[in-house]
């Protein structure tokens, strides 16, 4: 058989019959688009401008999907039909402005993914909440014995499962990176959780910004889709009567009754999506606790009745539901002191939920890279809870000077060990101890991850 001509840029042979589609960032989202585009007959260049982790490196060169790391070669990468961006580049970056300037279309992993699945797709976002709630209604979907799959901003990515496999139906984690690649996509369930100051840095520190990346959830619904959303969440209504929806409405709220979608009464967790066929669950059965919780499982629960799974196998799977690590994790209680792990929670509203589920005296560890935080929403809480602040971050003037007239002790520290260290001789019976940094790690760790993971090797050392 007469090979395809094919043609030759820095040393890469591509075939001159097919697309040249650039994937820009090699972790599993870039990987797994990857996959995706090799199998549906695309050219595919995979260009990190960091260093590619061996088990990343290690696929691509056993699939013989040309790469390159540490760069990005332009020469190349301006001539694809277009380009999947890993949600971790901004828009100022130097090739993201001469790919806009060029008129090369940009999406996202989700967006292209969507476009070889007809699967439904649940999808959760908002400022806080996102991966417990993903978490959570992938359980109770998978306990329903669906044909379910769990992606986005966890677990494998949401390219290469449809690549690889074949679910019904999937449970996707969005973040507002995401959202800003994504035009034709549509879910067909799309929550909202909450909106509150993040990222900014990447929004121009303007909150309408973030405001409108937040609404894309909800882009190209029809009427037969629906809309799940906080009623108590100030941003989520202030924005709601400038959005034409064509989604069914459902709000959730634990302030006051609602008609239809979910609230609490006399401490029971209600759910109500069509007539005679309500849901009722006693808050404290719930297997997370906590108000952030309560909003998350009614988030879920709602999606649950959504898709008329029944009610018991709904309450069976809110009530052993397991949290993801990183997001208040008990770690250990070591002389009456107990330690929590909620790394994740890289803003300040995450910090705010993490304070205001615990009633005992708090030593708060926080720190690490400001995305333009505003302290002022947590400072009567850590006023009214926190006896000290142990700072783990390379810059922690922002923090002293936001709560040194509130908190009678702040001490700084540059490594997870010397944090607990501290905190655990600040610490006295019954306190606990509460890793929940409100800003991100990558002055000092990897990622959330490793932050949550040494602070936990730490406790265990005690």
């Amino acid at each position: 058989m007469e090979n395809q001509a094919t043609y030759t840029i820095n040393s890469f042979v591509f075939d001159s019959q097919k697309p040249l589609l650039c994937i820009l960032g090699a972790g599993e989202s870039g990987v797994g688009a990857a996959v995706l585009a090799q199998k549906q007959g695309y050219n595919v260049f995979v260009s990190d401008f960091g260093e590619i982790k061996e088990n990343y490196k290690t696929e691509l060169q056993n699939l013989n999907i040309p790469f390159e790391e540490n760069q990005h070669s332009e020469e190349i990468i301006l001539k694809s039909v277009e380009i999947i961006k890993s949600p971790g580049i901004a828009d100022k970056a130097q090739i993201i402005q001469k790919l806009i300037a060029n008129n090369i279309p940009i999406i996202s992993e989700i967006e292209f993914a969507s476009r070889y699945t007809n699967a439904k797709t649940i999808c959760i976002t908002g400022s806080n909440g996102k991966t417990t709630t993903t978490l959570l209604t992938y359980h109770i979907l998978k306990n329903a014995g669906l044909n379910v799959g769990l992606a986005g901003n966890i677990g494998y990515s949401f390219a290469r499962q449809v690549a690889k496999q074949n679910f019904d139906i999937y449970v996707l984690e969005i973040s507002s990176f995401m959202l800003d690649n994504m035009y034709a996509f549509k879910a067909d369930i799309a929550v909202l959780l909450n909106i509150t100051p993040d990222h900014l840095d990447r929004y121009d520190y303007v909150m309408q910004n973030y405001v409108n990346a937040k609404f894309r959830i909800i882009q190209n619904q029809t009427s037969a889709n629906h809309f799940i959303y906080c009623d108590d969440d100030a941003e989520t209504l202030k924005e709601l009567p400038n959005k034409i929806i064509h989604a069914q409405k459902h709000p959730f709220s634990i302030e006051h009754p609602l008609t239809s979608g979910a609230f609490l009464n006399n401490n029971t967790m209600q759910v109500h999506i069509k007539d005679n066929d309500t849901f009722e669950m006693m808050v404290n059965e719930l297997a997370i606790q906590g108000k952030h919780n309560l909003y998350n499982s009614m988030a879920s629960g709602i999606a649950a009745k959504i898709l008329e799974i029944r009610n018991p196998t709904i309450r069976e799977s809110l009530s052993n539901f397991k949290n993801a690590d990183h997001r208040l994790e008990f770690v250990a209680k070591i002389a009456d002191v107990t330690f929590i792990n909620d790394s994740k929670a890289t803003n300040v509203n995450s910090t705010w939920y993490a304070l205001d589920s615990y009633n005992t005296d708090i030593v708060l560890i926080m720190g690490g890279v400001d995305k333009g935080n505003d302290y002022n929403q947590i400072r009567e809480l850590v006023k009214q809870k926190v006896k000290a602040i142990v700072c783990l971050g390379k810059k922690n003037q922002a923090i002293h000077n936001a709560f040194e007239d509130v908190v009678e002790l702040i001490v700084n520290t540059a490594t997870a060990a010397d944090a607990v260290q501290v905190a655990y001789h600040l610490a006295t019976k019954g306190d606990t101890v509460l890793l929940s940094p409100a800003c991100a790690s990558f002055d000092l760790f990897s990622n959330y991850e490793d932050r949550g993971n040494q602070f936990k090797q730490a406790v265990l050392a005690l």
